[in-house]
């Protein structure tokens, strides 16, 4: 690798070094090398420099940026800098743009028309119907979901954009490499083989409680709309809602229960101002360019193929669902499996749209 590019990525890695500050360092001499390489004294006297920057970014060895690049290699990733094609038109133009993108999967995808779909991780039953079938929708129509990789509707977005034939984008709060939350191993894996992660975070790095909301303006940043399934009031959906619109992006919102604490936060963006979504139609008139909508119409219950990305003992418990809820404890029963496995494969399966929870605990296919 080049030893400017190595610099840049040494300059990224100091504590300390913002995206604001560095552009102030690079503003101040004609390469990354350069600034890597500058006296201590000069360094001090750049505006916004304090003793104790100058002292970080001297006591960052080049190395430092070797390792990163490195690192990605090992895990077959991409490092995208904001002079490289690769790296996203959008996030140019926000704010705060990170100074360097590390990708896992097809980073072309990052070119491609995209919608962030967001929502809260304790998310009802409906909430998870409406969001799988607008990603899933969405999806079909050739707009690529971008969402957060958490637990809760984040999954579900991701899930339906896949099993739909789309694409998606997981952006991460942690490095390449980490897997965070550890219950998402699966759909780690999924996104990384047939869509993309990325992350502005080096290889290995753990999330932070700082971490999550610097993930969310990236959220926004890669979208031309921003869609919020449901978020209670101050949950992260609504971080990101507000980071769109500090990016001036569109914020769309999917009308919720009044009486529902998780869905406060969302309907209190449709009184706002943010567009109502009630249609996938709704969502893909801000994708001009895309010609097919896809029809409204689904499937009747239980009439879908199961996803091939299931595991085996996910579909086999999914045969034993039909139209008629189901209790848990009737399909431990059923399957001879401990119920403390059985609701582990629930979760699983509610995650990929392939069943759904009805009153009183009870299950069906959807």
């Amino acid at each position: 690798m080049e030893e400017e590019r190595v610099a840049y990525l040494a300059l990224t890695q100091v504590p300390g070094m913002g995206p604001a500050r560095l552009q102030t360092l690079l503003s101040a001499f004609p390469t990354a090398l350069g600034a890597h390489s500058a006296p201590f004294a000069l360094l001090k006297s750049i505006p916004g420099f304090s003793r104790a920057i100058a002292t970080a970014v001297k006591a960052t060895p080049l190395e430092t940026g070797r390792k990163v690049a490195e690192d990605a290699a090992r895990l077959g990733a991409e490092v995208l800098l904001p002079t490289d094609s690769g790296y996203p038109l959008l996030l140019r133009n926000i704010p705060d743009p990170p100074p360097v993108l590390f990708a896992l999967g097809s980073a072309a995808l990052l070119l491609r028309p995209s919608a962030a779909v967001v929502g809260s991780r304790d998310h009802s039953a409906y909430g998870a119907a409406v969001c799988r079938t607008l990603a899933g929708m969405a999806a079909e129509a050739g707009v690529v979901i971008v969402s957060g990789m958490a637990r809760g509707l984040d999954a579900v977005a991701h899930t339906a954009a896949l099993d739909a034939g789309g694409n998606t984008i997981g952006v991460l709060g942690n490095g390449l490499g980490v897997i965070y939350p550890a219950a998402n191993r699966v759909l780690y894996e999924r996104v990384a083989r047939e869509g993309l992660l990325v992350t502005e975070f080096p290889p290995g790095e753990r999330p932070t409680i700082g971490s999550f909301p610097r993930r969310n303006r990236l959220i926004s940043g890669l979208s031309r709309v921003t869609l919020v399934v449901e978020a209670a009031v101050g949950s992260g959906a609504l971080i990101t809602a507000g980071a769109a619109l500090d990016q001036g992006r569109e914020v769309m919102a999917v009308p919720g229960n009044i009486t529902s604490l998780v869905s406060a936060g969302s309907n209190r963006l449709l009184r706002d101002g943010a567009g109502p979504v009630l249609e996938a139609a709704d969502l893909l008139q801000h994708f001009p360019e895309l010609a097919t909508v896809p029809s409204k119409t689904t499937p009747p219950l239980s009439s879908r193929p199961l996803p091939e990305a299931l595991l085996p003992k996910e579909r086999e418990l999914a045969e034993l669902f039909g139209v008629n809820p189901v209790h848990p404890d009737e399909l431990a029963t059923k399957s001879s499996r401990p119920i403390g496995e059985v609701l582990g494969l629930i979760s699983g399966l509610e995650i990929a749209g392939v069943i759904e929870q009805c009153p009183g605990r009870l299950f069906r296919r959807t």
